[in-house]
């Protein structure tokens, strides 16, 4: 069945009137505006799209022909929106207990917000490193790897490269202050870089920064230090650490997910606590009466 709607827009010259209009909603700020006086839009069935609803949405800068833009663009917005609803609330299962739904939605809600608050006074959020570390020796076994993992240095570098000698040299050099002058290079002309050996990264994502095919899994255990260029960039690559896939993921690898996880699991512990506390306080006080 087709849905019709009754639109109703401004019969006159939006450029002359609107700064009227737009007067008048800054005059809404101040005193509460008269029923009925309020400008209409549009109207979409047993819906209607007032001026004043667009409080607070024109820019202060804003001419007459930008705020006739932003007027039409919402009022079409609203009109489709007011349409989706009206044949949503049409179609409505017979079954279907919105009463219900809105009540629970809003429990949800108002439950939410005193958890949230209630994490903010009580929740020990600071997590030590012997707690991380105890954790994952307990439970290092649930973290196998599903895909590779590398400790590298990487630097992809447009074509033509600057100083082309000075990249090769520094990558090449074993000199503990070249690390400095390699990073800075990095930052001053290279696409992509890791210069920083202990984080651990997946196989696959240095790969997209490869041409294809010359990072894979399959070959990952042969590639260790290599140096190569294309039509568009230069690359350079060295594998200090390799682990493959089902082994048991590096500490420093999971170690963020584990501190997700101690937080996730005092969370819980917190609010069985307090709803066990609260429980107790008002059975004390007898407001809390069962049937059975």
């Amino acid at each position: 069945m087709a849905v019709h709607a009754h639109i109703r827009l401004f019969p006159f010259s939006l450029p002359l009137v609107l700064p009227v209009l737009l007067l008048g909603i800054s005059c809404a700020k101040d005193q509460q505006e008269e029923p009925g006086t309020d400008r209409k839009l549009a109207k979409a069935h047993n819906q209607t799209l007032y001026l004043s609803e667009m409080d607070g949405m024109f820019p202060d800068n804003a001419t007459a022909q930008d705020s006739q833009v932003i007027i039409e663009a919402y009022t079409f917005r609203w009109i489709q929106e007011a349409l989706l609803l009206h044949e949503a609330e049409r179609n409505i299962p017979k079954d279907l207990n919105i009463d219900q739904l809105v009540r629970d939605y809003r429990a949800s809600l108002i439950r939410n917000s005193y958890e949230n608050m209630l994490m903010e006074q009580f929740l020990e959020s600071n997590i030590t490193q012997e707690e991380l570390l105890e954790f994952y020796e307990k439970n290092k076994k649930q973290y196998q790897l599903e895909t590779p993992i590398i400790r590298c240095n990487f630097v992809k570098v447009p074509i033509p490269v600057p100083n082309a000698d000075q990249l090769r040299n520094l990558w090449n050099s074993k000199e503990p202050e070249d690390d400095t002058l390699l990073l800075a290079y990095a930052n001053n002309y290279a696409e992509a870089h890791i210069l920083e050996d202990s984080t651990w990264h997946r196989v696959e994502d240095i790969a997209k920064e490869l041409p294809e095919g010359t990072l894979t899994t399959g070959n990952i255990s042969s590639r260790r230090d290599l140096s190569l260029r294309d039509n568009e960039y230069q690359y350079y690559l060295r594998i200090f650490e390799l682990k493959n896939r089902k082994e048991i993921a590096p500490f420093s690898f999971i170690e963020e997910q584990a501190r997700k996880v101690i937080l996730r699991k005092r969370r819980m512990e917190l609010l069985e606590q307090k709803k066990q506390e609260m429980y107790e306080i008002e059975l004390r006080k007898g407001n809390i009466e069962t049937y059975f």
